[in-house]
Protein backbone atom coordinates (compact mmCIF):
# COMPACT_ATOMS: atom_id res chain seq x y z
CA UNK A 1 0.00 0.00 0.00
CA UNK A 2 1.57 3.49 -0.81
CA UNK A 3 1.68 6.67 1.60
CA UNK A 4 -1.22 7.75 -1.27
CA UNK A 5 -3.38 4.84 -0.33
CA UNK A 6 -2.92 5.88 3.78
CA UNK A 7 -3.81 9.09 2.85
CA UNK A 8 -6.93 8.22 1.29
CA UNK A 9 -7.60 5.44 3.74
CA UNK A 10 -7.82 8.11 6.84
CA UNK A 11 -8.99 10.78 5.19
CA UNK A 12 -12.18 8.22 4.57
CA UNK A 13 -12.16 6.97 8.04
CA UNK A 14 -12.00 10.79 9.15
CA UNK A 15 -15.24 11.65 6.93
CA UNK A 16 -16.73 7.99 8.17
CA UNK A 17 -16.57 9.40 11.50
CA UNK A 18 -18.03 12.86 10.92
CA UNK A 19 -20.88 11.55 8.90
CA UNK A 20 -21.85 9.01 11.59
CA UNK A 21 -24.76 9.79 14.09
CA UNK A 22 -24.06 10.78 17.62
CA UNK A 23 -25.43 8.17 19.80
CA UNK A 24 -25.96 10.46 23.21
CA UNK A 25 -28.07 10.58 26.13
CA UNK A 26 -30.15 13.72 26.35
CA UNK A 27 -29.98 15.44 29.82
CA UNK A 28 -30.00 19.39 31.09
CA UNK A 29 -28.84 18.19 34.26
CA UNK A 30 -26.39 21.62 35.75
CA UNK A 31 -23.11 20.17 36.37
CA UNK A 32 -19.90 21.95 37.39
CA UNK A 33 -16.58 22.01 35.86
CA UNK A 34 -14.07 19.65 38.15
CA UNK A 35 -12.29 22.25 41.06
CA UNK A 36 -8.53 20.96 40.53
CA UNK A 37 -8.56 21.44 36.38
CA UNK A 38 -8.95 24.04 33.82
CA UNK A 39 -10.28 21.64 31.06
CA UNK A 40 -9.84 22.19 27.47
CA UNK A 41 -12.90 21.74 25.32
CA UNK A 42 -13.49 20.58 21.99
CA UNK A 43 -15.68 20.76 18.63
CA UNK A 44 -16.79 17.26 18.74
CA UNK A 45 -17.31 14.00 21.32
CA UNK A 46 -13.63 12.83 20.62
CA UNK A 47 -9.96 13.88 20.92
CA UNK A 48 -9.93 14.23 17.17
CA UNK A 49 -11.44 17.05 17.42
CA UNK A 50 -9.43 20.52 17.69
CA UNK A 51 -9.55 22.27 20.62
CA UNK A 52 -11.78 25.18 20.83
CA UNK A 53 -11.27 27.07 23.94
CA UNK A 54 -11.36 25.85 27.76
CA UNK A 55 -13.48 26.09 31.26
CA UNK A 56 -12.27 27.51 34.21
CA UNK A 57 -12.22 24.84 37.45
CA UNK A 58 -15.64 24.97 39.21
CA UNK A 59 -17.49 27.09 36.44
CA UNK A 60 -21.11 25.99 35.98
CA UNK A 61 -22.48 24.33 32.87
CA UNK A 62 -25.28 22.39 31.51
CA UNK A 63 -25.71 18.82 30.50
CA UNK A 64 -26.98 18.38 27.07
CA UNK A 65 -26.13 15.11 25.95
CA UNK A 66 -23.17 12.68 26.51
CA UNK A 67 -21.39 10.45 23.70
CA UNK A 68 -18.41 8.04 24.60
CA UNK A 69 -15.86 10.06 27.25
CA UNK A 70 -17.39 13.32 25.95
CA UNK A 71 -20.39 15.26 27.61
CA UNK A 72 -21.89 18.06 25.41
CA UNK A 73 -22.68 21.04 27.55
CA UNK A 74 -23.60 24.50 27.52
CA UNK A 75 -21.71 27.38 30.00
CA UNK A 76 -22.68 30.76 31.28
CA UNK A 77 -21.89 32.40 27.94
CA UNK A 78 -24.73 30.45 25.89
CA UNK A 79 -21.54 28.38 24.21
CA UNK A 80 -22.17 24.79 23.12
CA UNK A 81 -18.80 22.45 23.36
CA UNK A 82 -17.54 18.88 24.10
CA UNK A 83 -15.72 18.22 27.42
CA UNK A 84 -14.17 15.01 28.74
CA UNK A 85 -17.24 13.42 30.92
CA UNK A 86 -14.63 12.71 33.60
CA UNK A 87 -13.43 16.50 34.05
CA UNK A 88 -17.62 16.89 35.22
CA UNK A 89 -18.67 16.67 38.20
CA UNK A 90 -22.27 16.93 40.29
CA UNK A 91 -21.84 18.92 43.40
CA UNK A 92 -21.49 22.49 43.27
CA UNK A 93 -18.05 24.00 42.71
CA UNK A 94 -16.03 24.70 45.98
CA UNK A 95 -16.23 28.20 44.19
CA UNK A 96 -19.72 28.19 44.65
CA UNK A 97 -19.90 26.30 48.18
CA UNK A 98 -17.28 28.67 49.48
CA UNK A 99 -19.89 31.97 49.83
CA UNK A 100 -22.78 29.29 51.74
CA UNK A 101 -19.88 27.48 53.51
CA UNK A 102 -18.06 31.39 54.64
CA UNK A 103 -22.23 32.49 55.94
CA UNK A 104 -22.55 29.35 57.62
CA UNK A 105 -19.18 29.74 59.61
CA UNK A 106 -20.16 33.78 59.73
CA UNK A 107 -23.62 32.25 61.59
CA UNK A 108 -21.78 29.76 63.11
CA UNK A 109 -19.17 32.73 64.66
CA UNK A 110 -22.14 35.16 65.71
CA UNK A 111 -24.31 32.04 67.46
CA UNK A 112 -20.75 30.91 68.97
CA UNK A 113 -20.16 35.02 70.17
CA UNK A 114 -23.83 35.02 71.71
CA UNK A 115 -23.33 31.91 73.36
CA UNK A 116 -20.33 33.28 74.86
CA UNK A 117 -21.73 36.68 76.09
CA UNK A 118 -25.06 34.46 77.32
CA UNK A 119 -22.80 32.18 79.42
CA UNK A 120 -20.57 35.25 80.62
CA UNK A 121 -23.21 37.38 81.61
CA UNK A 122 -24.79 34.04 83.49
CA UNK A 123 -20.94 33.39 84.96
CA UNK A 124 -21.42 36.97 85.99
CA UNK A 125 -24.44 36.80 87.70
CA UNK A 126 -23.86 34.04 89.49
CA UNK A 127 -20.30 35.25 90.58
CA UNK A 128 -22.19 38.62 91.79
CA UNK A 129 -24.56 36.25 93.94
CA UNK A 130 -21.91 34.33 95.08
CA UNK A 131 -19.88 37.42 96.44
CA UNK A 132 -23.05 38.55 97.65
CA UNK A 133 -23.72 35.75 99.58
CA UNK A 134 -19.98 35.65 100.71
CA UNK A 135 -20.27 38.82 102.14
CA UNK A 136 -23.45 37.95 104.03
CA UNK A 137 -21.76 34.85 105.09
CA UNK A 138 -18.66 36.76 106.60
CA UNK A 139 -20.98 39.41 108.30
CA UNK A 140 -23.07 36.66 110.29
CA UNK A 141 -19.81 35.12 111.00
CA UNK A 142 -18.53 38.20 112.62
CA UNK A 143 -21.80 38.77 113.96
CA UNK A 144 -22.02 35.15 115.67
CA UNK A 145 -18.67 35.82 117.07
CA UNK A 146 -20.06 39.16 118.32
CA UNK A 147 -23.18 37.81 120.27
CA UNK A 148 -20.56 34.76 121.44
CA UNK A 149 -18.19 37.32 123.09
CA UNK A 150 -21.58 39.03 124.61
CA UNK A 151 -22.86 35.97 125.55
CA UNK A 152 -19.88 35.03 127.69
CA UNK A 153 -19.97 38.14 128.96
CA UNK A 154 -23.05 37.55 130.56
CA UNK A 155 -22.30 34.48 131.67
CA UNK A 156 -19.52 36.06 133.62
CA UNK A 157 -21.89 38.82 135.23
CA UNK A 158 -24.50 35.88 136.22
CA UNK A 159 -21.17 34.26 137.76
CA UNK A 160 -20.27 37.45 139.56
CA UNK A 161 -23.54 38.37 140.79
CA UNK A 162 -24.51 34.88 141.51
CA UNK A 163 -21.85 34.59 143.75
CA UNK A 164 -22.39 38.41 145.25
CA UNK A 165 -25.63 36.84 145.61
CA UNK A 166 -24.27 34.10 147.62
CA UNK A 167 -22.29 36.13 149.89
CA UNK A 168 -25.21 38.67 150.73
CA UNK A 169 -27.32 35.36 151.74
CA UNK A 170 -24.02 34.13 154.04
CA UNK A 171 -23.76 37.61 155.47
CA UNK A 172 -27.88 38.10 156.53
CA UNK A 173 -27.98 34.63 157.69
CA UNK A 174 -25.16 35.49 159.97
CA UNK A 175 -27.08 38.72 161.33
CA UNK A 176 -30.01 36.23 161.41
CA UNK A 177 -27.82 34.31 163.33
CA UNK A 178 -26.22 37.20 165.76
CA UNK A 179 -29.68 38.60 166.35
CA UNK A 180 -31.44 35.55 167.29
CA UNK A 181 -28.49 35.19 169.90
CA UNK A 182 -28.41 38.51 171.00
CA UNK A 183 -32.32 38.22 171.97
CA UNK A 184 -31.87 34.60 173.21
CA UNK A 185 -29.20 35.84 175.13
CA UNK A 186 -30.42 39.24 176.50
CA UNK A 187 -33.65 37.35 177.32
CA UNK A 188 -31.43 34.83 179.19
CA UNK A 189 -30.24 37.20 181.54
CA UNK A 190 -33.35 39.08 182.29
CA UNK A 191 -34.75 35.85 183.09
CA UNK A 192 -31.44 35.32 185.35
CA UNK A 193 -31.43 39.10 186.74
CA UNK A 194 -35.14 39.22 187.46
CA UNK A 195 -35.00 36.60 190.09
CA UNK A 196 -33.00 38.69 192.54
CA UNK A 197 -34.72 41.64 192.38
CA UNK A 198 -35.98 43.18 195.73
CA UNK A 199 -39.77 42.80 195.49
CA UNK A 200 -41.87 46.09 196.59
CA UNK A 201 -43.89 45.21 199.68
CA UNK A 202 -47.77 45.65 199.15
CA UNK A 203 -49.13 48.27 201.18
CA UNK A 204 -52.31 46.92 202.83
CA UNK A 205 -55.54 48.87 202.17
CA UNK A 206 -56.66 49.82 205.61
CA UNK A 207 -60.46 50.63 206.17
CA UNK A 208 -60.16 52.03 209.81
Amino acid sequence: MTRYDLKRLSLGLALGLLTLPVQAQESDATHWVSDSITTYVRSGPTDGYRIVGTLTAGEPVTLLETSGNYSRVQNGGGNTVWVLSSELQETPSAQVRLPALERQVAELTAELDGINEQWESRTEAQRATLETRESRIADLETRNRELDAEAEQARQTIRQLQARLDTQEEDLLMRYFMYGGGVAGAGLLVGLIVPHLPRRKRKRDRWF
